[in-house]
């Protein structure tokens, strides 16, 4: 897998052989960051914080709460009067990221921390389960709308298959399904993906804007799927794009 996922001419080859109509000279992330139990490549950044914003989500264990305080997030950027209008919905448990560079937004569980994994955008994980992460891959893209590239179903399944897991492991597309969301389209896919020693449940979220193609991804073990699933339809609802 370490092979696998410092290759973004890897990542570029999959994606753009999944579409027709495949847009030159793009510079995109290492495949199937999130599909692993433990990514080659992380940097953890960890400082101490200041942030009195911070309330850990009711269902954390102690050892997750002391885990996750004195923790910042660098990339995050916090909300003032100025951005307020442009970040995802606040709700108790969970921190907002603001991309005012790329034009998104998303939201993620508190104890969750940032680490760094080369030509990711932005990857979130839990400090003691490694399935239970947020990552954000943005690619250019010369298409308007998401639905250009097919229905929720079609991109699901390519995704899915060339993009989000192994070809290893075995997938299989439980739902797919289009929101709008102030006029902008998002698809969004639930899938499960079977490695030899886990079963990973995730949720993605696919959109177009600012000549870039978004995808974000979460999700966790299988065995804890009922337990976060509400957190993580969070996660993915709350991911939204503005002008940059």
């Amino acid at each position: 897998m370490a092979s696998l996922q410092n290759s973004p001419s890897l990542y570029r080859t999959l994606f753009l052989n999944s579409f027709p109509q495949p847009h030159a000279h793009v510079h995109a992330p290492p495949a199937f960051p999130c599909c692993t139990g433990r990514p080659s490549s992380l940097l953890v950044r960890a400082e101490q914080a200041s942030s009195p914003t911070l309330s850990p989500s009711p269902d954390r264990p102690g050892r997750r709460q002391l885990l996750a305080v004195g923790l910042i997030f660098p990339s995050v950027s916090l909300l003032s009067e100025n951005s307020i209008s442009f970040a995802a919905e606040n709700k108790k448990g969970f921190i907002t990221v603001l991309d005012k560079k790329d034009g998104y937004t998303f939201l993620y569980p508190f104890g969750w921390q940032e680490v760094a994994i080369e030509g990711q955008d932005k990857v979130f994980k839990d400090v003691i389960e490694p399935l239970e992460s947020v990552s954000v891959n943005v690619i250019p893209t010369s298409k308007q709308d998401i639905r250009e590239f097919g229905s929720p179903q079609e991109i699901g399944e390519t995704l899915m298959k060339k993009v989000l897991a192994p070809p290893s492991q075995k997938t299989k597309l439980i739902e797919a399904k289009e929101r709008e969301v102030d006029g902008k389209i998002y698809y969004t896919i639930e899938f499960v993906a079977q490695a030899p020693n886990y079963t990973r449940h995730a949720l993605s979220t696919i959109s177009i804007g600012n000549g870039k193609f978004y995808t974000l991804t979460t999700g966790a073990n299988e065995r804890r799927w009922e337990k976060m699933k509400d957190k993580l339809h969070t996660v993915v609802e709350s991911f939204t794009l503005f002008n940059a």
